[in-house]
């Protein structure tokens, strides 16, 4: 809230400093037969004290300026005059003002210092996970890259000796590596996209069942030695998605569960239709009648039978560069934090919970749906 106020512009920190200035003093004047116009000072200078926290210096100093002004007319004796009655009013008066002007400019110099403090952390913060990204990128890309130059190599200056099983063995090395390496450029990019801030959804209509097994596809070889389970409900509709967007999350989902699951184990993938969240959107179609549209909340649960993650930790892992300590080496922190941008691109959610042998992830995405489709599911 603080934060939002002090982005606010110019004439509307003047616009609020006067407002609140007056119905301090408003407040004041309506109690002013129970209250010492003394006590009125400490409650004006409350007030400019406080808008000195969150606006700039000359808004701060017409506010205090106003309200010793409205101090005198309204307040000190004789009162609806400018003309102040004995000496110690006089100095109080100019006491107030002073103490009022000081008050702005200090407290004002302190939110100075506090900024400067605040961006050199920031800056500090950004270089070094600046150093954390490119050390990342300089294992993340060189390892696929040697490999792939390595396999060529072989392949290319030794096809005569190398049998059929071994030249296999270098061609899935290569199709490994080029995975990680498309995987990590894919990330890279689509968490450019975010960071720009006009990442806007493409939605048409998805097929999920057709989106999960390209997802799977893509995935055969993390994924081969994996009992990969999948349940899709079979009335499941049509849903209006960004394909690309989703399919990313669940790549990057998936990819995450492979990585992290031993050898052999379970990962679990339901997708469902959520019954409980369904409101109705009316479109006019023809102008004398209604389509009648529904709007449901698509439910991916993907579950693996990994190590979990530290209770505390829960709630960073989809920071970016974010990585557990004691983890398996490489990867950019990327993946879960891309996950969490494009759910909420599309105004859904993304929990993460440990689950006994593992951990889930839940994601829940409000999309439109036909309702021909529903109907010839129903």
């Amino acid at each position: 809230m603080l934060q939002r106020l002090t982005k606010v512009s110019k004439p509307t920190q003047f616009l609020i400093s006067i407002a609140l200035v007056i119905l301090a003093a408003a407040g004041c004047y309506l109690a002013s037969a129970y209250i010492d116009y003394k006590v009125v000072a400490f409650i004006l200078l409350l007030t400019v004290s406080l808008i000195a926290i969150v606006f700039d210096i000359i808004p701060v100093l017409v506010a205090a300026t106003l309200s010793a002004l409205i101090w005198n007319f309204f307040f000190i004796e004789p009162k609806y005059t400018v003309h102040i009655g004995s000496a110690e009013d006089g100095l109080l008066f100019l006491m107030y003002f002073v103490i009022a002007l000081i008050n702005a400019v200090f407290t004002n110099r302190v939110r100075r210092i506090e900024k400067q403090v605040r961006e050199k952390e920031e800056k500090e913060n950004i270089v070094r996970l600046y150093n954390t990204l490119l050390n990342s990128l300089s294992h993340e890309l060189k390892t696929p890259i040697a490999t792939i130059v390595g396999a060529t190599d072989n392949l290319l200056s030794g096809t005569s000796k190398l049998s059929e099983e071994n030249k296999k063995e270098l061609v899935e090395g290569i199709s490994i590596a080029a995975l990680r390496l498309n995987q990590q450029v894919e990330n890279l990019l689509s968490m450019s996209r975010l960071e720009s801030g006009f990442i806007q959804p493409r939605k048409d209509w998805t097929d999920i069942n057709e989106l999960v097994y390209d997802v799977v596809h893509r995935l055969e070889q993390p994924l081969k030695n994996h009992k990969l389970h999948i349940s899709i409900d079979e009335k499941l509709p049509f849903y209006k998605l960004d394909y690309g967007l989703i399919e990313q999350v669940l790549y990057n989902l998936l990819y995450n569960a492979a990585i992290y699951t031993p050898a052999y184990g379970d990962i679990f993938l339901t997708a469902k239709n959520s019954a409980d969240k369904v409101y109705r959107l009316y479109t006019a179609i023809p102008a004398h009648s209604e389509l009648k549209k529904e709007t449901n909340v698509l439910i991916v649960i993907i579950e693996d039978r990994g190590p979990g993650f530290p209770p505390t930790e829960i709630e960073k892992v989809f920071n970016k560069f974010y990585r557990l300590e004691n983890t398996k080496p490489g990867g950019t922190g990327l993946g879960l934090s891309i996950v969490k941008g494009f759910t909420e691109a599309h105004n859904g959610t993304v929990k993460l919970e440990n689950v006994p042998h593992g951990a889930r992830f839940t994601i829940e995405i409000p999309a439109e749906t036909s309702y021909i489709n529903n109907m010839n599911n129903e």
